[in-house]
């Protein structure tokens, strides 16, 4: 095994980093200002140089005017009026409509051959084909070139395994990166640590000491300017499908060799192969899927999804819940619960671990003991929370109640918590590929996810209603199949 990927080999060589769909939002919210974040954090003394591609106007200046106003708007961190000059002065932005602009950006790479180039496909995925077609066909890319895929790749197992074919001819799979935010924050990151640093955890980690394992990931917000896309996907594939069970592989895995690529890859692929796959029973039982109503969030009434789509006939889902298993020694007959839905009463992500309960209670008042709990919150307020019993202070016997010990990162760091897209932006920078999903992973989670969605159309599953400002369509189902939705998840 190539062992050539190893973190501490890592370093930053001079670079270009050419952004496909440089004018789009993500560009603008995310990939922009989170350069410009850590080249502030870092000063990157090697010589790279950002390469906007853009469509939507011919107006090199005012795209620049567009890119320093995104920055200005969603940079978090302080800065001078020198930095911000500084930082564009290395932006050369491309116009690319069709095959013929190519002439541009290739006399423009050119000029710096010793570098490596970046591409960051920031485009819908019909169009990574095409994109890598061009590069190759006009010589842009060798044996330094990386490329970034943003999701979604594809909505089926079909179409993501001819998007991946078409990039693979031009793109080796030691050069494809494909992204999924949420495995560069901090928290996410510190599950790794969390497990395989620490004894107390690691030798409780299995079925033998946890009842369930709980991965939440609630949005206030409804789909804004994402219409199209998302009635295209619904929230299983937006949500589910990467994040939800990113994080579930990182909670499961086992133990890598090393922290190397390669080994972290292989032990998630282990865990997508023993997902449970949904049957015609079993989707019925263990799956719920939603769409909201008119409602109220955070003190301001909002419109229903069809209101917000402008069209009144969709079947797609804004939340699902679902119930599965992981088929292996360590998590035999352990649930994990995953859940996710827009329109919530409040935003936040987290993995709660509940423990088993103590074999036996020897305290004389027999009052209820609460199970252990590790709560790990990604966002917002990052913090991971161990919930223990502990005796209540003063006389009268043994009276006690459970307690949170806290480690909250904005307290114990003081230093600022890099975002996600900069931790993952310079990972490809230097060519460490351990957060970034394979080609096996992707095709392992489209198969589990073609198990939920031809049951769901074989049983003919339709959403159930929830009214916006609730916590879904837990709150209004009587019967006991869905009892588990509301079990130990709301705020």
């Amino acid at each position: 095994m190539d062992k050539s990927n190893k973190q501490y080999n890592f370093e930053i060589k001079p670079y270009n980093f050419i952004v496909f769909g440089g004018d789009g939002d993500l560009a603008m919210k995310k990939i922009y200002p989170a350069l410009f974040q850590r080249e502030l954090d870092e000063g990157f003394d090697k010589k790279h140089e950002l390469i906007p591609i853009y469509r939507k106007t011919q107006n090199k200046e005012e795209f620049i005017k567009s890119l320093e106003l995104a920055i200005r708007t969603n940079c978090s961190v302080k800065f001078t009026e020198n930095e911000i000059k500084k930082f564009l002065k290395n932006i050369y932005p491309v116009f690319i409509a069709n095959e013929k602009d190519y002439d541009v950006l290739k006399e423009k790479l050119n000029e710096s051959k010793n570098r490596q180039s970046i591409f960051y496909f920031s485009t819908p995925s019909d169009a990574f084909g095409d994109i890598a077609k061009n590069l190759k066909e006009n010589g842009l890319i060798n044996e330094q070139s990386k490329v970034v895929l943003e999701k979604p790749l594809g909505y089926s197992l079909e179409s993501s395994n001819e998007i991946n074919k078409k990039v693979a001819l031009a793109f080796k799979e030691n050069q494809i990166y494909r992204i999924d935010h949420y495995l560069g924050k901090e928290t996410v990151q510190n599950l790794m640590v969390l497990r395989f640093a620490n004894n107390l955890f690691e030798s409780a980690w299995d079925a033998e000491h946890i009842e369930n394992i709980q991965i939440t990931v609630a949005e206030s917000i409804g789909v804004e300017k994402r219409a199209s896309y998302y009635d295209n996907s619904g929230a299983l594939l937006d949500m589910v499908q990467n994040h939800l069970l990113q994080l579930l592989c990182l909670v499961a895995m086992e133990p890598p060799l090393e922290l190397d690529a390669n080994d972290v890859r292989i032990e998630k692929l282990k865990v997508l192969k023993a997902l449970r796959p949904f049957t015609k029973k079993s989707i019925i039982q263990d799956s719920v899927k939603g769409q909201y109503t008119r409602g109220n969030v955070l003190g301001k009434e909002v419109s229903s999804y069809l209101e917000d789509i402008g069209k009144y006939n969709s079947k797609t889902e804004t939340f699902v819940a679902l119930k599965t298993y992981i088929d292996n020694w360590r998590w035999k007959d352990v649930p994990f619960y995953l859940r996710t839905g827009k329109r919530m009463p409040k935003r936040f992500s987290e993995i709660v671990i509940n423990f088993k309960e103590v074999r036996h209670n020897i305290f004389p008042s027999k009052e209820q003991l609460n199970n252990n709990k590790l709560i790990i919150r990604l966002q917002p307020e990052e913090r991971i929370e161990l919930i223990q019993m502990t005796k209540i202070p003063g006389p009268g016997g043994y009276r006690y109640k459970p307690i949170a010990l806290k480690l909250d990162y904005l307290d114990s760091f003081k230093e600022r918590l890099p975002e996600a897209y900069e931790r993952l932006i310079v990972d490809v920078i230097r060519g460490n590929q351990t957060l970034f999903m394979s080609q096996d992973e992707l095709q392992a989670a489209w198969i589990w996810i073609e198990s939920i969605t031809n049951n769901w159309k074989l049983t003919s599953q339709n959403n159930v209603l929830y009214e916006a400002g609730s916590w879904g369509p837990g709150n209004a189902i009587l019967d006991n199949k869905t009892s588990w939705i509301t079990k130990n998840w709301k705020e």
